[in-house]
């Protein structure tokens, strides 16, 4: 399968890949998440090329993550600011975050700490069950085809 026929399989976590699915995206988008907006930010701070980020932000664009703002109407220079779409992107980057944290700290510890700011107090991501609130892991979750599974099936055939 090629890598832009991804988004076609009736799989979640392809459909997502097929749009985060780089290493860039998701350096972009944490920056976004830490208030980061401007071109010349995003460049400056990830030394990524300019032709890549422009190729990153466009298609988080196309698919409604970000909006490009206008800021300087005389130059047309934009703002990239996350959407209601892309700010839900942000419980997969906390679990990014927990991961690493437990997995990868390399015996330093964490290198950034989360406060809640409702409560103010440091926390630690968890996915918990939307229906009864109890924290989940791996062993604890069946996935069950469900019937559009067959829909995304049939029209990835076609594609």
């Amino acid at each position: 399968m090629k890598w832009e026929e991804i988004g076609n399989q009736p799989c979640s976590i392809a459909r997502t890949l097929s749009v985060l699915g780089d290493r860039w995206t998701m350096l972009i988008l944490r920056n976004a998440f830490m208030g980061m907006r401007r071109f010349d930010d995003f460049q400056a701070n990830l030394g990524v090329t300019r032709h890549v980020l422009a190729e990153r932000l466009k298609r988080l664009v196309e698919h409604g993550i970000l909006n490009k703002v206008p800021y300087v109407e005389r130059q047309e220079r934009f703002e990239y600011r996350l959407t209601e779409k892309g700010l839900e992107l942000y419980p997969i980057l906390l679990t990014m975050v927990t991961w690493a944290d437990k997995w990868m700290d390399e015996g330093l510890g964490a290198p950034m700490a989360l406060e809640h700011t409702t409560c103010g107090h440091q926390f630690t991501a968890i996915l918990v069950c939307s229906e009864c609130q109890q924290a989940i892991t791996a062993r604890q979750v069946k996935p069950i085809v469900t019937p559009a599974f067959f829909k995304y099936l049939e029209k990835s055939k076609q594609a």
